[in-house]
């Protein structure tokens, strides 16, 4: 009596081989990116610290995602925030490409990253939303706090 059942288990194995196979085989066409925002991959990269080299890494890293295809938000807070001033000169370049983060952010924001800095920002500093770089904003909690809540967003901090 046992062989019956071997042969429907076989046959049942068989035929979800079969349709894990189809489906494997369908799925990229079905669910193809077709390079609307909506579906590209978005990323949050948050930038607190004041090293220069750690800038400069994040930056580095940010720009290397967004060649690979990355809807880039970047947050700028705490000694970042300078990054987003207008006018703003870092004190050296970073070997061994003699790069600036803030070069490196503005090709970013030129090739479609939102930049914000830090609500708390403005208010903890010398400067003024006026004082920023065109296009940059002032992120708000409530909308930034969605973001990092979204488990399709990876977030990334430096």
């Amino acid at each position: 009596m046992s062989l019956p059942f071997n042969n429907t288990c076989r046959f049942n194995s068989v035929f979800a081989g079969v349709l894990c196979t189809a489906a494997l085989s369908i799925a990229p066409v079905a669910f193809a990116d077709d390079g609307s925002e909506a579906s590209r991959e978005r990323a949050l990269v948050i930038v607190t610290s004041d090293s220069l080299e750690t800038q400069s890494m994040a930056m580095i890293l940010s720009r290397a995602m967004q060649e690979q295809g990355s809807d880039l938000h970047l947050l700028l807070c705490d000694g970042a925030g300078d990054l987003a001033v207008e006018g703003y000169a870092s004190e050296r370049t970073v070997a061994p490409r003699d790069i600036k983060p803030e070069g490196l952010l503005a090709t970013m924001m030129n090739d479609g990253a939102k930049v914000d800095v830090c609500a708390i920002y403005l208010p903890n500093s010398e400067y003024e939303q006026d004082d920023l770089r065109e296009g940059v904003g002032v992120a708000m909690p409530g909308p930034m706090a969605e973001m990092m809540r979204d488990p399709k967003i990876p977030v990334y901090t430096f």
